[in-house]
């Protein structure tokens, strides 16, 4: 089990991450603080054939957060956590302006010399995206999680492990209340470990969804909940020190609770190559076929089809370049919430280029390019759209 690792948790432009314990003002606790000012054409994903509100698209904003970062040794444990506040404002759409909440806890543990796990919770509050709800009112998405999880190596090569997870997602909206959801997984695997540090494992997760604010609409055909079995295979494999593949991949089983006729199985997965053919150059590529929820008021997951590709480029010893394509199709007539037509689906193409630059181990400057266009199903209120914008950013961690 990965250890989690609260720097990797902060948004762009955010704080800087990896930073050497020489920068921070103790071994323990490392505030930061940062700042960033960016620019969106089409704030809201508004399709290309509707008006903009208040007769606009774009906007510009600008967004400070300020925190710390924990890492403290308890004995063989550790404590690792992150807390942060945001303060977003936006210079046209001015109702948006929110301050946003961020908190993570983990406690990575060990038991004599076979047993080891992790327990935490953390707590997010951000905006809600508008690519799938397109309104002017401000909406704070809520998501909550705790989990708890352990393995045992009951031999130098094999290892048993298990956890449990839960995720509750509340909205402001009135219009999106319905898409309150809380989702409980459990998981069972079974883990061959060689010498090579990779991984050859067996896994059995069980998701359940439930939707507390739709007990009154069934008689309009929208689902109240799900649940969801998985037998995959659980694979880390390392090639060599360039090139590691990684594996989740299998059979998935999901049944609504109402609705039978709505029920899907098939093959599910995700693949992702990790490749450094040079010391400063890396690519990480995934594919992958899964089940996903969805963030609209109509139905509530899709079948989704994607491929992505990252690189990272150290130019220097204090300037990377990053870049990343994206492209998803999302099929709802397989796995939604609604009665729907065949072939009900979207497609979304994402790019995104950035440089960093750290004139100090301490301090990043930013500045990062996107596009986001989409071919919508308006049927189910996804409309196409085209977007894209900048940002410049700064921060510091002491």
């Amino acid at each position: 089990m990965a250890r989690i690792l609260p720097t990797s948790l902060l948004l762009a432009g955010g704080a800087a991450c990896c930073l050497p314990a020489s920068a921070a003002i103790s071994d323990t606790i490392s505030p930061f603080i940062s700042t960033s000012y960016s620019y969106d054409d089409n704030l809201f994903r508004i399709d290309d054939k509707a008006p903009g509100f208040d007769g606009q698209r774009s906007d510009t904003s600008r967004q400070v957060q300020a925190g710390f970062l924990i890492n403290r040794p308890i004995g063989r444990q550790l404590l690792t956590g992150q807390v942060k506040w945001s303060r977003v404002y936006f210079d046209h759409f001015d109702q948006l302006d929110y301050t946003g909440k961020d908190y993570l806890a983990d406690l990575e543990w060990h038991i004599a010399n076979h047993l080891e796990g992790h327990v935490g919770a953390s707590y997010s509050q951000t905006l809600t995206p508008f690519s799938d709800l397109q309104s002017s009112d401000r909406n704070l998405r809520t998501i909550r999680r705790e989990y708890v999880n352990g393995g045992w190596r009951f031999h130098p090569s094999w290892r048993v492990r298990g956890g449990f997870s839960r995720d509750k997602y509340t909205y402001d909206s009135i219009v999106q209340k319905i898409s309150d959801r809380q989702e409980d997984a459990t998981e069972l695997g079974l883990d061959y470990l060689p010498a090579s540090n990779s991984r050859i494992g067996i896994q059995l997760r069980h998701l359940k969804g439930t939707y507390p604010n739709r007990a009154n609409l069934a008689a309009f055909g929208i689902e109240q909940g799900y649940e969801q079995d998985e037998v995959k295979a659980n694979i880390y494999w390392r090639f060599s020190g360039v090139t590691q593949v990684q594996l989740l991949g299998g059979w998935v089983k999901r049944k609504n609770d109402l609705f039978s006729g709505r029920d899907s199985s098939g093959a599910n997965g995700r693949v992702t190559v990790y490749w450094a053919p040079l010391g400063k150059v890396r690519f990480t590529g995934s594919v992958w076929h899964e089940f996903a929820a969805v963030e609209n008021s109509l139905i509530t997951s899709s079948l989704n089809n994607g491929a992505s590709l990252a690189a990272a480029w150290d130019i220097s010893a204090k300037v990377r370049m990053d870049a990343q394509v994206r492209r998803e199709k999302r099929d709802f007539s397989a796995a939604s919430g609604l009665v729907l037509p065949n072939d009900v689906n979207d497609t979304t193409r994402t790019s995104s280029i950035g440089l960093t630059y750290a004139p100090r181990p301490n301090i990043q400057l930013g500045i990062n390019a996107f596009q986001d266009t989409r071919k919508g199903a308006p049927i189910i209120n996804t409309g196409s759209y085209r977007a894209k914008g900048a940002s410049l950013s700064a921060s510091i961690q002491f």
